[in-house]
């Protein structure tokens, strides 16, 4: 699992070393029964992505957690490009949290085509040891320990924290110290999300979703109004584990979800997209603080028997691992974006495609019409080849496009032009969730075995 490197460990000793790799031959997401019909538990798929392999775009395994109504969500590795002068470690295990569940799930792909269970890290520990619930991004750090960022404390509520795993995957407490506050001793968090680290430049920007107990619950507009859902980004002091900035979106920055920092661990500039609000932000350092901006919007559709405009809803978000496109969804209008950012601060839109949505634009691949909107996205190390599924969250997807809990998902492929830019999607493949053995499912987030541009960090 060195992945070619000899003499090293995980990963790639630079950005430009991974875009080299060899391409992707298999490809994992977790595929959910929360929320639907089906008495099953959520499982860990492995897709064959080889175009020249016999079962070519089929799911080739299944692994399913020990219980019931995890809410398998997003995942990540244990170890990846920041652990690259470690001979001695591996990218080997898969870190899978139940966001309804907050179990914690640990799997080896020893077996790269048939995971299997490692450890299961149950609730009540977490709580006892953290006071924290509602697990979401995984990132490994260099130092061998794995970061989680949670939901919820004990109870459901905001502002949850950072919980640290060991090389053995014990829990370690929480990352972030005290109140993790600025010098007036207040916490600024009042939810937690996403979080991505530069450690060059001794930061972590993090954002803020809702409390589970919020948002489990299917999306109110209230909600909103009341302030039950996040506007703010933060960033941190990567070594004192202390924010040092918060900045407010405003109306304009309602519910940033995924942030993403640039590739190169020289740069500062980094994206959020505020999904409610549907805008993308850049953020950079400059003269000692960050400097944050409104750089894309999408505007709001007046459609039929909506009680508001539609937002795009812009949910998953990523930058090629050369640092010249960005690509993002909007799940509620249905379309793939693709932004040529070599000006980060001037995005240009460069690709667009359609993957179902509520503007009726979605149609159709191998006969299969594509209900739901795009959502998850994940790139191949070369930027060549962007993957994508429809599901965002069970209560959210039964009020926004209840077909896909008997549809089941889609996985699709869109081939994506690294030279002059440009997207299209690949006709000849669609994996097909509504077609397992135990019933239509819905899949979320992916990772290759060989990392990915949404995990992989170099320090």
């Amino acid at each position: 699992m060195s992945e070619g490197h000899a003499c090293q460990g995980p990963g790639y000793a630079t950005p430009a070393e991974a875009m080299k790799a060899e391409r992707e031959k298999v490809l994992y997401t977790v595929a959910l029964y929360v929320g639907t019909d089906v008495e099953e538990p959520d499982y860990l798929a492995t897709v064959d992505v080889d175009p020249d392999s016999e079962t070519y775009s089929e799911v080739v395994s299944r692994t399913p957690m020990p219980n019931l109504g995890d809410e398998l969500h997003h995942f990540g590795w244990n170890a990846c490009s920041s652990c690259h002068d470690e001979e001695g470690k591996e990218r080997r295990y898969l870190v899978v949290p139940g966001i309804g569940s907050s179990r914690i799930h640990i799997l080896d792909t020893s077996d790269g085509r048939s995971p299997r269970i490692h450890k299961v890290i149950e609730p009540e520990e977490i709580v006892e040891k953290t006071n924290l619930t509602a697990p979401h991004t995984v990132h490994c750090l260099a130092d061998g320990h794995v970061m989680i960022s949670m939901l919820g404390d004990g109870e459901g509520n905001g502002p949850g924290g950072f919980l640290l795993l060991d090389e053995d995957f014990e829990i370690a407490g929480r990352w972030e110290r005290g109140a993790a506050a600025g010098s007036n001793g207040e916490n600024p968090m009042k939810f937690n999300y996403d979080f991505w680290y530069q450690p060059r430049h001794n930061a972590m920007v993090s954002s803020e979703w809702g409390a589970p107990n919020t948002f489990k619950q299917g999306f109110d507009p209230n909600d909103v109004a009341a302030g039950k859902y996040g506007r703010q980004i933060h960033f941190w002091d990567w070594e004192k584990h202390e924010i040092v900035e918060s900045v407010d979106l405003g109306e304009e920055g309602l519910i940033p979800l995924e942030v993403r920092f640039h590739h190169d661990p020289e740069s500062t500039h980094g994206f959020v997209g505020a999904a409610l609000s549907s805008n993308m932000f850049h953020w950079e350092k400059k003269n000692g603080s960050w400097n944050v901006e409104k750089v894309i919007d999408v505007e709001s559709i007046d459609i039929e028997n909506f009680p508001m405009p539609l937002p795009g809803l812009i949910t998953d978000l990523l930058i090629s691992m050369d640092d010249k496109y960005l690509y993002f969804s909007n799940w509620l209008h249905g379309d793939l974006r693709q932004y040529d950012i070599s000006d980060p601060s001037n995005p240009k839109l460069t690709g667009q495609v359609w993957c179902g949505g509520l503007l009726g634009k979605g149609g159709e691949v191998k006969g299969h019409a594509l209900e739901g909107g795009p959502q998850m996205i994940q790139l191949s190390l070369d930027g060549k080849r962007l993957y994508v599924t429809n599901s965002l969250y069970s209560s959210w997807d039964n009020q926004f496009y209840p077909d896909i809990a008997d549809k089941g998902s889609y996985l699709l492929k869109i081939d994506c032009d690294t030279e002059n830019g440009g997207m299209k999607i690949d006709e000849d493949f669609y994996v097909d969730f509504g077609n397992e053995p135990a019933g239509a499912a819905r899949a979320h987030e992916m990772r290759y075995p060989g990392g990915d541009v949404t995990s992989d960090i170099w320090v």
